[in-house]
């Protein structure tokens, strides 16, 4: 940013490379991509992937909820140590899943233990630069994705893994589409 500011007040050229692309044109690429067959072809992955799906969680509370919902939480941190890290990468690597998918399965088993529902519907964002053009673009590209997982008939851990691969993996490949639709 400073050799930037520098050059901006210097009156020099900029340091930066000329874009190939600019986000106008990854916004009408967009457009037209989403448009027909492809459009359908999203639409329907993402309805049946959210058909009859229950978005609440109902967790043990020690106090009655209120009537009217404030949508107001906490958040609490943890830090894994580095050898929980490694060892968590270790077994990413031989499930055939990321680390991103392995947190996943976890944090959906520590769902279903605390609600007791089978249904975990988990929203994580994703960047959306999908296309190696965009990658130095600024711009808005994120999406909210929805990662639905079954945990019903009692899983092994290996087997949630391998549902929540396949959860995440279509969910990235129907990423285009945007959350509003």
């Amino acid at each position: 940013l400073s050799a930037l500011y520098k050059t901006y007040f210097d009156g020099t050229p900029s340091v930066l490379s000329d874009l190939t692309i600019q986000y106008a044109d990854y916004a009408a690429w967009q457009r037209a991509h989403l448009q027909g067959e492809e459009l359908e072809k999203q639409i329907s992955y993402w309805r049946r992937q959210l058909k009859d799906a229950r978005f609440t969680l109902d967790f043990p509370t020690d106090r009655p909820r209120p009537a009217t919902q404030t949508y107001r939480g906490a958040r609490h941190s943890v830090s894994l140590s580095k050898s929980v890290t490694e060892s968590l990468k270790a077994l990413s690597r031989r499930e055939g899943v990321t680390l991103f998918m392995t947190l996943l399965a976890a944090f959906n088993v520590l769902l279903h233990r605390y609600s007791g529902q089978a249904d975990i519907v988990v929203g994580s964002p994703a960047a959306g630069r999908s296309r190696i053009e965009t990658e130095v673009l600024i711009g808005f590209f994120i999406n909210n994705l929805v990662l639905r997982t079954d945990c019903s008939g009692d899983p092994s851990f290996r087997e949630l893994l391998a549902r929540v691969r396949e959860v995440a993996v279509g969910a990235y490949e129907h990423q285009d589409l945007p959350f509003e639709k």
